[in-house]
């Protein structure tokens, strides 16, 4: 009976290491599902960084800035990227321990060669001289960005809205326009 018990204990034991337990695990990462980035590498963190655009080579930057410190105020002085041209705009200022939230308190107009879908590396400056740098995604100004778009209407076509469903049938098969699968689809 002994013998049983303290082989069972040394079993149970010697599959605890099969396990998937460990260190650095992929669900010990942070991981914050949504459309902007994100970075916590400075004093100041950038969250949900995207860029709102109602039409092609303009847009507005839409970010929270939370300020990590418990005694020192910060400020966003500047945003610059590749090719962009950023509209001047008063410092962001955050107190310590609060959040700025520029989809309520208004974004930073940009332009520049960039199209929704792509990404834009952004390079944020902060008045004490520190620098964030993120890939920020262009989004359409539509569903839960509607509205975020600043700029002035362009002579671009605005992106359209309207979610059209693909029509019924099977992935790969083709469709016939009146509806349903074409006969004769191979």
């Amino acid at each position: 009976m002994q013998l049983r018990r303290a082989l069972m204990c040394a079993l149970v034991l010697a599959l605890s290491g099969l396990t998937s337990c460990g260190f650095d695990l992929a669900t010990d990462q942070p991981y914050t599902p949504g459309e902007g980035s994100n970075s916590s590498a400075g004093l100041v963190d950038v969250l949900a960084a995207v860029v709102v655009s109602a039409q092609p080579n303009q847009g507005t930057v839409v970010l929270t800035l939370v300020n990590k410190s418990t005694k020192e105020d910060a400020a966003l002085t500047g945003i610059s990227g590749p090719d962009l041209e950023v509209e001047e705009f008063e410092p962001v200022e955050v107190g310590p321990q609060q959040a700025v939230n520029l989809a309520d308190d208004g974004g930073i107009l940009v332009s520049g060669d960039f199209d929704a879908g792509q990404v834009l590396p952004l390079t944020m400056t902060f008045a004490d001289g520190d620098t964030v740098e993120l890939n920020a995604p262009v989004v359409t100004a539509c569903d839960e960005f509607l509205g975020l778009d600043l700029t002035e209407d362009s002579e671009f076509i605005p992106y359209d809205c309207e979610f059209e469903p693909p029509p019924p049938g099977v992935v790969g098969e083709e469709v016939d326009p009146a509806g349903g699968v074409a006969e004769d689809s191979e």
